[in-house]
């Protein structure tokens, strides 16, 4: 685990020693994207605290539907071009005729489809690799994309980034990448995601006086808030006044309203969509429980968010998750909705035992900081940069340091 605060100094003296001065940042999406989820504010976190410390950022994505090409977000710069899927080839080509300049490094976001950066940038250079898509592929395109999809993730790409330094979010994810893609252990690095301060726990009366469960995420299939309504409707017989709000947007909508329809769950599973910053830290310090049934995760930033409120998780059992919950700890981890339902209201109607994983999922949170994150991704950056030859270390910016 990586925690403790670092401030811009230790920042900035790790890009001096390292000859870093600007990173190049190519991802699918931006923070501002409909679709965006927990890899767009992953980066955004990194970036801001990067450009804060005086390296210049510059994130490019595809473009945003209605925003404009070029924005400045807290220091660092966006560049918004191709469509969802033309980006991936747009990038690749600036990066085949553009010539790169003493001090720049490049991170890499592969978020299922990858960017192939190891043909076209001979630079200090990171890849985020969160999780590996795998079934994801086939649960949101047609079978002829999900076969591309899958076929380029496991077949074409790993060999291309053998010797690639990855970073990821937890220890399970990293199992999962070297099981799954059979990329070098020794060359992927475990940085955990940080937790903001304003998620902090409130007083004891900010509790919702009936039992509320909170889910927050984008409503797409992978999420699978579906099994986590039936699971829901199944606890609430066992608790009448069973109440839960599922927060966030996403195309999956319309099936999730009609479920809920049919259900005739309408009065008590609310889907109010996206929730601004301050009513996120009131939704999690209300809710007796967060839960997260997701098929695919990398870590699980709701639960952790949650956890720095002083609530327990319930979490599906899959990579990421393992790491963000800590079971019998911070909370449940469970396998199916059977699990799923008896997780739910077996902390529902224990108060001791929501006290008590609350207390560790707090504990559990405050080891994690965005400044720890920044901090030790640039120095994964930073050793790209450098290599030690004859007894020297080589700095691509500063020339031979002893």
């Amino acid at each position: 685990m990586v925690g403790g605060a670092v401030g811009a100094d230790a920042l900035q003296a790790i890009a001096a020693e390292s000859g870093l001065e600007r990173v190049r940042v190519v991802a699918w999406r931006d923070l501002e994207h409909p679709e965006a989820g927990g890899s767009e504010l992953h980066a955004h976190r990194i970036a801001s605290l990067w450009a804060a410390a005086g390296i210049g950022v510059e994130l490019r994505t595809s473009a945003v539907p209605g925003g404009p090409r070029v924005v400045e977000r807290q220091g660092y710069r966006v560049l918004r071009h191709g469509g969802r899927y033309g980006v991936f080839a747009r990038r690749g080509a600036e990066g085949l005729f553009s010539r790169r300049r003493q001090g720049e490094g490049l991170v890499e976001i592969w978020n299922g489809m990858p960017f192939f950066s190891p043909l076209w940038f001979g630079g200090p250079r990171v890849v985020f690799l969160h999780h590996v898509h795998a079934e994801m592929w086939r649960m949101v395109l047609p079978r002829w994309m999900a076969r591309i999809g899958e076929t380029t993730e496991r077949r074409l790409a790993p060999p291309l980034y053998r010797s690639t330094r990855v970073i990821t979010l937890s220890d399970s994810s990293r199992a999962e990448i070297v099981e799954l893609l059979d990329l070098d252990p020794e060359r992927i690095t475990v940085v955990p995601p940080g937790v903001e301060a304003r998620f902090s726990p409130g007083p004891p009366e900010a509790r919702s006086p009936v039992p509320l469960v909170a889910a927050v995420g984008r409503l797409v299939p992978v999420k699978r808030f579906d099994l986590l309504m039936r699971a829901l409707a199944r606890v609430k017989v066992a608790v009448p006044k069973l109440r839960a709000v599922i927060a966030g947007e996403g195309y999956d909508r319309p099936r999730l309203e009609a479920l809920r329809r049919d259900l005739r769950a309408t009065a008590w599973i609310s889907l109010p969509g996206h929730v601004h910053d301050d009513d996120l830290v009131s939704l999690y310090r209300r809710a007796w429980v967060v839960a997260s049934v997701s098929r695919r995760e990398g870590w699980g930033m709701t639960l952790t968010e949650a956890g720095a409120c002083a609530t327990p998780a319930v979490a599906s059992d899959i990579a990421g998750h393992r790491d963000a919950v800590v079971h019998g700890r911070t909370g449940l981890v469970t396998e199916d909705e059977e699990g799923i339902v008896e997780a739910i209201g077996r902390l529902l109607a224990d108060a001791g035992l929501r006290a008590r994983l609350g207390a560790g999922a707090l504990a559990h949170a405050q080891g994690f900081t965005w400044e720890a994150a920044a901090r030790t991704t640039l120095e994964v950056l930073a050793e790209e940069a450098c290599w030690v030859t004859d007894g020297y270390r080589v700095s691509l910016g500063a020339g031979v340091v002893a």
